[in-house]
């Protein structure tokens, strides 16, 4: 992933929002734990809930006619998420451009680290084509 600049903390005092989510029996793999896809889910879902928390709930950025597509995910497995754990999903945002704009992630059970994640995200317009940052993220995190 070459255009990964930020490097996920392990420490959760290192993070800006915290999300809390509990995992469903429906997303667990053959093996019993929650299936690798899920996480992506579990990301999305901190995302937008950090969005709404800052006044910004998705549905407004969309309503200026832009969204904020992924286009690169990293996730770090280190220990398997279990059917009906509560999972803390912490973010921070960073490195941000003019266009784009990363955020890293920790994941936690009871004070256990079981993952790490970033993802690339860039704004686009309704037609797909790149285009700048909402100026309030730009203010928020920079750039």
């Amino acid at each position: 992933m070459g255009r990964r600049l930020l490097e996920p903390s392990l420490d959760p005092v290192a993070y800006a929002f915290v999300h809390r989510l509990r995992t469903r029996f429906a997303e667990t793999d053959a093996m019993g734990v929650i299936h690798h896809a899920s996480y992506l889910a579990y990301l999305e879902e901190a995302r937008v809930a950090y969005l709404r928390d800052l006044g910004h709930p998705y549905d407004d950025v969309r309503g200026g006619g832009l969204d904020l597509a992924v286009l690169e995910v990293f996730v770090r497995y280190r220990q398997a998420v279990r059917f009906d754990e509560e999972v803390e999903v912490r973010l921070v945002v960073g490195a941000v451009t003019g266009a784009t704009f990363q955020i890293a992630y920790l994941l936690r059970v009871a004070d256990e680290v079981r993952a790490t994640a970033v993802t690339l995200h860039a704004c686009v317009d309704g037609s797909g084509r790149a285009a700048r940052l909402p100026g309030w993220v730009r203010e928020m995190f920079g750039g």
